[in-house]
């Protein structure tokens, strides 16, 4: 049976799936193989990728913030204008197969990034959990913990918001 489709972002895998004794698409498919559709729902919508970070211009290391970008809805960790927000924030990156190979500074819970890195999805991925809230549930998401939308900050201000909690992975 197909995954359900419960919004524009995320698929919820049909408990049914799991009789059938077929593997899930995100274990038979390369990134570059599947449609739109399973890549949109590969998101788990826990929002760390959307937060404000820093890189050291000689190092080219890269630190996260607390704050989150314009169109991050901090409740629901979902972007605000989804279709819009490259035209609405020039520096939003598009994932695609070749950029998540690339970017260093994806989450180490990011499902493309595990995918990408022969990884399978966490317990709490909705695409597993069969629940949207799964993700918020088990604490992975930005829920709670984004301190206001970038406009609100200076650079000097976002230097004090540095945070560690972005790139580490659930216990």
């Amino acid at each position: 049976m197909a995954p359900a489709m419960t919004n524009a972002h995320t698929l919820i895998a049909d408990p049914q799936d799991a009789s059938t004794g077929e593997r899930p698409f995100w274990l038979t498919k390369t990134l570059d193989a599947m449609t739109s559709e399973e890549w949109e729902s590969l998101c788990d919508g826990c929002g760390r990728c959307c937060l404000v970070k820093l890189e050291d211009e000689d190092t080219g290391e890269v630190a996260y913030t607390d704050v989150g970008c314009t169109l991050l809805d901090g409740q629901t960790c979902r972007c605000r204008d989804y279709p819009d927000r490259q035209s609405k924030v020039p520096d939003c990156v598009r994932l695609t197969p070749e950029a998540v190979r690339t970017l260093s500074w994806l989450p180490q819970t990011c499902a493309y990034r595990l995918l990408a890195e022969g990884r399978d999805l966490y317990w709490w991925h909705p695409l597993v959990s069969g629940d949207p809230d799964s993700v918020h549930a088990a604490g992975v998401s930005v829920r709670d913990r984004v301190a206001g939308p970038e406009e609100d900050f200076t650079v000097r201000e976002l230097l004090n918001r540095l945070v560690d909690w972005p790139t580490e992975e659930p216990a």
